[in-house]
């Protein structure tokens, strides 16, 4: 018997709005595991959350039917389902930050289900919570008891999500995207945590996801969707191996590979900039009489990038690699050591060599201005450019944007009526639009699906072949890496472990924690030639 059922479930915006999933119906029995795969906006989140009656407004549920032990719970209120939800179906959102309160200790959050749902004392609860979070391997759990969301990296506040809804052995667990942003190495490690708890508990899992890599090695079962609509189902191994929908077929074809022929810039390049001994200190918290203990983000980094050169920065995230990459644009200061750019030693203050470094952003929607028009966020770097008339300044935005893929109409829209990937390409316009000899990508492409990767990694390519500009490419995705760097340096708190050939980093590499995070990224599924044992 199938302990989920949807039956041509219909969702849609309002009462005479487009419908954002359609006909979906499938099945998940105890303790499988299926995951609900697609694109940004193609109603996999929205299928999900209609499960849980958490449709935002205003979507609704306009036809069909939802089976969770052989109730329908497209029939019940929400006081009806107050009794599943938590209870009997658990849910990990995609953020944990923003479904984590954060006015409030952890121990309290983690308590509420307890006592709203089995009725348990205080004392209970602590001795249930306090095993959850060594089950978890939360160093210090009485501490977290009392600590607050923030004080927690991504992969710690996820994992905590985690214990929170698998306390209550919910017999239904809906993980929505419950790894994007982070780096490998955590991702394998809350896709296990995840996958153990579920097994522990007899627990089914529906997951939400548009990584077909982790997919493919964690879930037995897939549905496709593709604009809501279901294109394609069945099990994971034979969906992905030999996909028969045109837009399975895409999104495989997407997936993370080495680009043919070889490296572009096999050949040496002349140092472009050039980092010897950096040290960036942040200061640490206030002790006893105002004293601060500093903390060392990055450790004595040498490193070149050459003309026309891509260097991979890879590392787990609190690595330093973001760091150094704002410290050679003039966002971070440096505590030690120097930097040369062109030969010659970088002032990032100075005009000219501001107008030479840009540096595209990892999260486009909070960098663009949401009050600006894309025409003028684009156009605002030439403002600085006296020797450009207004015609001058509005032919080179509308030149750059063609480059980039973004049509005439496009210029007039505000950066909320773009998607991910549109927003993305407005970064890049604007970090090009100055012709610049150097550009830092930080996380360019993390939080995006895999064809939109993918179309932003062959832009990146592109404009570098054409423009010659030297870029540090920083990342913890290792796909995205083996696309598009020339060469490759490794990063472990603060302190550059290897450097090489991308061929070498990825083929033979000689660190351990290199092997670590080629390990961890072929377990999440994806596939790489290196010699990792």
């Amino acid at each position: 018997m199938s302990l989920l059922s949807l039956e041509n479930l219909h969702i849609q915006v309002g009462h005479d709005g487009a419908e954002v999933v359609q006909d979906l119906s499938f099945t998940l029995e105890p303790g499988r595991m299926m995951a609900l795969v697609g694109e940004s906006g193609s109603g996999k989140t929205m299928a999900a959350r209609s499960i849980l009656g958490l449709l935002p407004p205003p979507m609704r549920l306009a036809k069909g039917a939802i089976r969770f032990d052989g109730v329908d719970l497209a029939g019940l209120g929400p006081k009806a389902l107050t009794k599943y939800r938590g209870a009997r179906i658990g849910m990990v959102f995609q953020e944990p930050m923003t479904s984590l309160n954060p006015a409030m200790p952890i121990g309290r959050q983690m308590e509420e289900g307890l006592r709203l749902h089995l009725g348990l004392s205080r004392v209970e609860c602590r001795k249930r919570i306090l095993k959850m979070l060594e089950r978890i391997r939360i160093a210090d759990p009485e501490h977290c008891l009392a600590a607050y969301p923030h004080e927690f990296s991504g992969g710690m506040r996820q994992r905590i999500m985690l214990a929170s809804v698998m306390l209550l052995k919910p017999q239904l667990l809906i993980a929505d995207e419950p790894t994007t942003a982070l780096d490998t190495l955590v991702q394998h490690d809350v896709m296990n945590l995840m996958t153990e708890l579920a097994a522990e508990n007899g627990t089914a899992v529906l997951l939400i996801s548009h990584d077909l890599g982790m997919v493919s090695h964690y879930i037995e079962d897939v549905v496709v969707l593709q604009h809501g609509i279901p294109v394609e189902r069945g099990r994971t191994t034979e969906v992905l191996t030999q996909p028969s929908h045109a837009y399975t077929q895409r999104l495989v074809d997407a997936l993370p590979r080495r680009s043919a022929g070889g490296l572009r810039n096999a050949e040496p390049k002349p140092a472009l900039v050039e980092l010897q001994g950096i040290t960036v200190d942040y200061p640490g918290h206030a002790l006893l009489f105002g004293r601060r203990v500093a903390k060392r983000a990055v450790d004595g980094v040498d490193l070149v990038v050459g003309q026309g050169e891509t260097l991979g920065l890879v590392g787990a995230s609190g690595s330093g690699k973001t760091t150094i990459g704002r410290a050679i644009v003039g966002l971070e200061p440096i505590s030690g050591g120097t930097m040369r750019f062109k030969g010659q030693p970088l002032v990032p203050d100075d005009p000219d060599t501001r107008r030479d470094l840009q540096i595209i952003f990892q999260d486009p929607y909070s960098s663009l201005d949401p009050r600006q028009r894309v025409e003028a966020i684009v156009g605002e770097p030439l403002k600085l450019d006296t020797g450009l008339t207004r015609k001058d300044r509005r032919e080179r935005v509308r030149e750059v944007c063609d480059e980039v893929g973004l049509p005439a109409g496009f210029l007039t829209r505000f950066p909320h009526q773009l998607s991910g990937g549109q927003r993305q390409r407005v970064a890049i316009a604007r970090a090009i639009v100055r012709r610049p000899a150097f550009v830092v990508a930080d996380e360019p492409v993390s939080a995006l699906d895999m064809t939109v990767q993918k179309q932003i990694l062959e832009l990146i390519r592109q404009l570098q072949m054409r423009h010659g500009f030297g870029c540090l490419f920083v990342s913890h995705d290792l796909g995205a890496v083996e696309q598009v760097a020339d060469r490759v340096a490794v990063i472990e708190t603060g302190k550059i472990v290897e450097t090489g050939t991308r061929d070498d980093i990825f083929d033979r590499p000689q660190a351990e924690y290199t092997r670590r995070l080629l390990n961890a990224a072929m377990l999440l599924g994806r596939s790489y030639n290196a010699a990792v044992s």
